[in-house]
């Protein structure tokens, strides 16, 4: 599940894993150790999640990616507008701040000062790397040209896909004990591939 920070693609992820039976591991909780320290088992939880016969996660991380890309049956792409995602991960990190909800090994969002203070900010982040998906999916659809990658530009095409084409495959594919089952890809009408840059 491919997206900037705040366009709802852990959401989407968890709704897509729903409608699979499929359990949705949160790459953020593998990544995140105590005081956001990246954990050292990070790369070896990956690597184990994608050797899985079925599995849902966020294609986040750049040790990562490939890792998840080479053992993919499908990328979803949440391609919202960044004024949208933008104002979502504004809410989202105002509410984690003033609830002070307790995330991944016991972490909470830092004070919102440091906004202005910590580069990697989620805010910033997010502002910062609003342009490096559509490169990011050109070089993964170059290397797996066989991967489906369905584009999904905003809630309502992610719920439609959703009650459409992924729900015509849930109901086509084989019961879960048939031998080598995979769920068959629930693509929509692929796009041409995004540019590179």
């Amino acid at each position: 599940m491919a997206g900037v920070s705040g366009s709802g693609k852990t959401t989407l992820a968890g709704r897509i894993a729903t409608q699979l039976g499929i359990e949705h591991t949160e790459l953020d909780g593998l990544y995140h150790g105590p005081r956001w320290q990246p954990r050292v088992e990070f790369v070896e939880e990956v690597t184990a999640l994608a050797d899985r016969r079925h599995w849902v996660t966020e294609w986040l991380y750049r040790p990562a990616r490939p890792l998840l890309a080479a053992r993919a049956d499908l990328l979803v792409w949440l391609d919202l507008p960044i004024a949208r995602s933008l104002a979502q991960v504004a809410r989202r990190t105002l509410r984690r701040r003033l609830r002070r909800e307790v995330l991944w090994n016991g972490n909470i969002e830092p004070p919102l000062y440091t906004l202005f203070t910590d580069r990697e900010h989620v805010l910033r982040w997010a502002w910062t790397t609003r342009h490096k998906y559509p490169s990011l999916l050109a070089r993964v659809a170059a290397e797996r040209p066989d991967l489906p990658i369905v584009r999904l530009r905003s809630h309502a095409a992610a719920d439609a896909w959703l009650a459409g084409p992924l729900s015509a495959a849930t109901s086509e594919r084989p019961e879960p004990d048939t031998p080598d089952h995979r769920p068959p890809p629930a693509t929509a009408p692929r796009e041409p591939t995004p540019p590179a840059g």
